[in-house]
């Protein structure tokens, strides 16, 4: 993976997250059970963000977490950089305390390539943008309404709490 496992998590969690209507929070705890991720991981990771203005968080019966931006000013390069920061994208991956053009390990133009490529798609990719095209690629293999893939739209959540009380 290109990025750590919290980033990973963050960017499915905001990606729910893009789907709850305007106004409304959505749990931590039902964040992680719908998109299996661990819930004691997943709350303190939204924290952080939270902390960092991308996230309202909201306390009792009807809180949770909401997106505090919209999901297309959100690009995945600003989740990575608020959960992971972006230095490991700017250290020499051959091991050099200094690594530049002009003076470059074995690794430098190949890595600088593949860094540079990596950053762009992170900027260039919103958060809506990722949501839609999971919206669409579920729609597409029939798979809306399936409780594993849920998301707040597709109310699979509500269903199974009905399904554990019925």
């Amino acid at each position: 993976m290109i990025y750590s496992r919290s980033a990973e998590y963050a960017i499915r969690a905001f990606v729910y997250l893009a789907s709850v209507p305007p106004g409304k929070f959505a749990m931590a705890k039902q964040i992680a059970e719908d998109s299996d991720i661990p819930a004691h991981f997943l709350a303190k990771i939204l924290q952080q963000l939270a902390r960092k203005g991308f996230l309202k968080s909201s306390k009792g019966p009807t809180g949770g977490f909401c997106l505090a931006i919209p999901a297309a000013e959100i690009s995945m390069c600003q989740i990575v950089d608020a959960v992971d920061g972006l230095t490991d994208y700017k250290r020499c991956l051959g091991g050099r305390t200094e690594c530049r053009d002009d003076a470059p390990c074995g690794l430098h133009d190949s890595w600088k390539r593949m860094r540079s490529s990596i950053i762009d798609y992170l900027e260039g990719t919103s958060i809506a943008a990722v949501a839609s095209s999971l919206e669409q690629k579920r729609r597409a293999l029939g798979l809306l309404g399936i409780e594993a893939m849920a998301t707040p739209a597709s109310g699979a959540g509500q269903r199974r709490e009905a399904s554990k009380n019925g």
